[in-house]
């Protein structure tokens, strides 16, 4: 089956994440149509911002109503919401981000999940739950996993995929690898406690899934509040919140979790975004190495959209993109590549470090050394609740956060970058002054030197 893949952007954290394609491949979920032109379908910074504070509020109002549900509270959750309203046989979404059904549909998040003290595991309550039966059989197909949510390590947040999830893969779909289906399954799963509270001001949950590729850390999922409410990868609306068990919490979900491929893959799925970044990148020799997850572990690519190209004077655009010009355009992408670290806008994963950090609220400030030799990115992360605004070298601005990756992160700004200049032993950043071809190649020249195409 071919398969078309789709960006999930939109959101309050504008976050994106899409499936793997070995994964994808294997339980072959149906495609959606083409993410070309999607930026084009997003409102309005000021609208979004509008929108998600009324959704918040609403959602916020919801998470504080606690109902009483029976000893079966996975099911009465789900009950709930069938009446309600919440009918999540309707509308389900593909493993994938359907950009227009996001844009007309908003469900308000009107479930509660059991509140009173539990008597069960979250195994436990998978397993007895009517909703559940599905989710249930794939994890009892390993006893560590069974063991893992039955056991007390941790508080275990899964974002638990109800029946109906599963209906969405095909008949005759070839049934995945054990191996897979277990990458798949750690996915859902959290070692952290995240209750819903937690979620509505978080942009990423680490899970149990572990991956060399993006350094000391776990895979991420990222959370958002949308239109259609409070979901996980932009394409899985969360249905029931807050099934809690004695070792944890469930939250109930209406779409798989697929861990995402590398950012390489990333940016060749999204031409209509990235075309002139991945032109760049091959004419560079770059794309090839970006692509060599051992090489690396983990990073945060600077990707600029391009529109950002667009952006540039059309004499630097036509000058880096000539065959004299190549040499100061692979100085200028790898400005824009930081290896080995791996910036979310609310965690961080340094290769060298046994512990993933955490970015505090407020403002943090962390200078990432890019492949440029010598020369590094100030980056700066202003954190209040949900809403965080990242910017680097205090001009440019992350207009998409967390693209999440195999191999680590891309976040997309609204410019490109362009190396600082010293005048008088000052180092003086670009701010959106104008710029000739003369004053790029002056930053650019003590880096191409000695660069072979």
């Amino acid at each position: 089956m071919k398969l078309t893949y789709i960006l999930p952007f939109v959101a309050l954290s504008t976050a994106f994440v899409i499936p793997d394609e070995q994964v994808l491949s294997q339980i072959a979920i149906e495609s959606h149509k083409s993410a070309e032109g999607l930026f084009k379908k997003l409102p309005s910074k000021d609208q979004i911002v509008h929108k998600i504070e009324n959704s918040f509020e609403r959602v916020e109002d919801a998470v504080d109503k606690v109902a009483k549900c029976s000893m079966h509270a996975f099911d009465a959750a789900i009950d709930r919401a069938a009446q309600t309203g919440n009918d999540f046989s309707k509308n389900l979404q593909q493993t994938g981000f359907d950009a227009v059904s996001w844009l007309d549909s908003h469900t308000d998040l009107n479930t509660r999940g059991h509140h009173d003290q539990p008597n069960q595991t979250v195994y436990e309550l998978i397993a007895s739950s009517k909703y559940t039966t599905k989710l249930a059989a794939a994890i009892n197909e390993y006893p560590d996993l069974v063991v893992l949510l039955n056991g007390t390590l941790a508080n275990y947040t899964v974002f638990a995929p109800v029946d109906s999830a599963f209906e969405k893969i095909p008949d005759d779909a070839p049934k995945p690898s054990k191996e897979l289906l277990k990458k798949v399954l750690l996915y859902h799963v959290s070692p952290e406690y995240y209750p819903a509270g937690k979620v509505l001001v978080t942009h990423t949950v680490p899970t149990a899934l572990t991956v060399d590729t993006v350094g000391i850390g776990p895979q991420r999922l990222s959370t958002n509040i949308g239109l259609k409410g409070l979901t996980v990868n932009f394409y899985s609306r969360i249905i029931a919140i807050d099934i809690f068990g004695t070792n944890g919490v469930i939250h109930g979900i209406d779409s798989l979790l697929v861990p995402p491929p590398n950012v390489a893959d990333i940016i060749s799925f999204l031409p209509a975004e990235f075309s002139t970044l991945e032109l760049g990148l091959t004419k560079t020799g770059l794309f090839a190495p970006l692509n060599d997850t051992s090489n690396h572990y983990g990073g945060t690519v600077f990707a600029p959209s391009n529109f950002a190209f667009q952006k540039l004077p059309t004499k630097i655009t036509a000058f880096l993109f000539s065959s004299y010009g190549t040499k100061y355009l692979k100085a200028l992408l790898e400005y824009h590549i930081v290896a080995n670290q791996t910036l979310y806008s609310d965690a961080y994963y340094a290769a060298e470090s046994v512990d993933e950090q955490d970015i505090p609220k407020g403002i943090f400030h962390i200078d990432l050394p890019t492949l440029l030799e010598d020369k590094s990115l100030a980056v700066d992360v202003a954190r209040y609740g949900r809403l965080i605004e990242i910017k680097v070298n205090a001009f440019a601005r992350v207009d998409i956060q967390d693209g999440i990756a195999a191999d680590g992160v891309i976040q997309v700004v609204s410019d490109v970058l362009i190396p600082p200049k010293r005048i008088d032993r000052m180092v003086q950043h670009w701010q959106g002054e104008d710029l000739t071809v003369e004053d790029l190649k002056e930053r650019l020249e003590p880096f191409v030197e000695n660069v072979e195409l």
